[in-house]
């Protein structure tokens, strides 16, 4: 009879993609994590995994066999963190991925509340504007905005879409002039993420309906961080949420360029690689993160200051 075990430390190794990754998830020398798999292929009387000093890659027949184990092993993995849990509080390691620029515009107190109140969860954050692969980064969830690809992942949408509008500084605008039409736009300086071209497609709603526009300019960042910097020092025409500049328009430090054209953005959702039962310590985060952008999307109170939105400044995660 095979180890249930076993399976569990080869699973895992595929779904990390080495050894020493799966060892760290599974708190064993990664030796000892070889050591368990290559016993399940003696025991299989087959090879599973193709070895090489720079990755491991699954044969044939070590891929039929992860699918058909994999969604077994999980239902044993959730099963067994239900029953720890119980109605414990959440507990544990929980990774998860979000931009560079996350703590930029995300409250830490909401973090600092979380932790005070479960002393026994411990929170890592990934800070990445490069694509993250969950899986073999070990990512628990992912705050992700825009329009979500097809993919395996879990999705729950956690904000609804969002309107991006053109604007700029009165500084960019008495220098330049501000454009009268959609074309005149690629006339401009605009601020967008660095490009192999150094131009960018901006697609649009407006009277006539969905208008495309190239467009460039002399700075280009791929944080939105940086682009609503720039846009305030007057570099060039940004495009960018409302909620997450408003407080800017409302002290005209930014106006409005050609107000008859905005986007809509996807909204906002936290990702997760598996269908089965979300940990209490994950769900935990999400409910924390799910409120936070609850009060930053819903603006300001009477006599008090414009909150920053968060749902944009994540468009770039994963």
């Amino acid at each position: 009879m095979l180890d249930i075990n076993a399976v569990a430390v080869f699973v895992q190794t595929v779904k990390t993609g080495s050894f020493a990754a799966a060892g760290r998830r599974l708190g064993q020398p990664a030796n000892t994590v070889s050591r368990r798999v290559q016993q399940l292929e003696e025991q299989l009387g087959t090879r599973l995994l193709q070895r090489s000093t720079r990755k491991l890659s699954l044969t044939g027949a070590g891929r039929e066999f992860f699918d058909r184990c994999v969604a077994g092993i999980e239902d044993i993995e959730s099963a067994q963190a239900a029953i720890s849990e119980g109605n414990g509080e959440p507990r544990g390691i929980v990774r998860a991925a979000v931009v560079a620029d996350f703590f930029e515009f995300f409250p830490l107190e909401r973090i600092e509340q979380l932790l005070s109140r479960y002393p026994e969860l411990k929170l890592e954050f990934v800070l990445s504007d490069a694509h993250i692969d969950l899986i073999e980064q070990s990512i628990d969830v992912a705050f992700r905005a825009g329009d979500l690809a097809d993919s395996s992942l879990v999705a729950r949408r956690l904000s609804d879409s969002q309107s991006h509008v053109l604007l700029a500084s009165p500084m960019y605008l008495r220098k330049h002039g501000s454009p009268a039409t959609i074309a005149e736009l690629a006339e401009h300086d605009c601020l967008i993420a660095p490009a192999a071209q150094g131009r960018a497609n901006w697609r649009l709603d407006g009277p006539e309906g969905a208008v495309e526009v190239r467009v460039g300019g002399r700075f280009a960042a791929n944080t939105l961080l940086s682009q609503v910097r720039a846009v305030r020092a007057g570099l060039g025409i940004g495009l960018l949420p409302h909620a997450l500049i408003a407080e800017d328009l409302r002290a005209q430090r930014l106006v409005h360029v050609l107000p008859q054209y905005s986007r809509r953005s996807g909204g906002m959702f936290a990702v997760y690689p598996t269908r089965r039962q979300v940990p209490r310590a994950v769900a935990a985060l999400i409910e924390v993160v799910e409120s936070a952008l609850d009060e930053m999307l819903a603006g300001p109170r009477d006599g008090e200051s414009a909150c920053i939105a968060l749902e944009t400044p994540l468009r770039r995660l994963v």
